[in-house]
């Protein structure tokens, strides 16, 4: 990789750093923490959100009617969801074990926790449940064919792509075809176990 291209990484990671820095500001703004792996909120701040909580009626009453007619459509969207998931796992469970890949933790990409604010009702907290399980099994797949890629086709793309996955940076840059097979081999042994 070339020098220019590892300085401004190392500029992201910076940035990466200052948000994370900029998160955890906004944590002591709202009053809660991070401990033992569980959310704490300081004393008397469920009590709050509890207030907040808007009634069924009041929700449904308030929404909006193209929210309520494409539900089904959102919804029926688990089934897809759920099939990417057990696919993904299996695929990994087979291929990444054949090709001594690492494999990718599922419990960091499926974080499952905004269900457990008071401000929301039951609708909302399914709501939340649903988005961030469907966005999880999505990160999660991304990451999985991040790593295939790797192993198996570590070359940038020739036309610009937009959403590149984490990994993408540091592939070969399109048409160098110079030492490329030993290349490969050293990218594969970066995702060993």
């Amino acid at each position: 990789m070339d020098e220019k291209i590892k300085e401004l990484l190392a500029q992201i990671s910076d940035i990466e750093d200052e948000i994370e820095k900029t998160i955890n500001q906004r944590q002591e703004k709202f009053l809660y923490y991070y401990e033992d792996g569980k959310v704490r909120f300081k004393e008397g701040i469920e009590e709050a959100h509890k207030k907040l909580k808007q009634t069924l009626p009041r929700f449904f009453l308030e929404s909006k009617l193209r929210n309520l007619l494409s539900a089904p459509f959102v919804y029926s969207m688990i089934f897809t969801f759920v099939i990417l998931d057990v696919t993904i796992s299996l695929y990994q469970a087979i291929c990444f074990s054949l090709y001594r890949i690492k494999k990718v933790k599922r419990s960091q990409y499926i974080v499952i926790d905004r269900h457990k604010l008071k401000h929301l009702n039951s609708i909302e907290r399914f709501n939340c449940v649903y988005c961030e399980y469907g966005n999880g099994v999505i990160a999660y797949a991304r990451e999985v064919a991040a790593r295939t890629e790797q192993y198996w086709c570590p070359i940038k793309h020739a036309r610009k792509v937009f959403g590149k996955h984490s990994r993408y940076h540091d592939f070969l840059d399109y048409g160098d075809a110079t030492d490329y097979h030993e290349h490969l081999l050293e990218y594969r042994r970066k995702l060993a176990h």
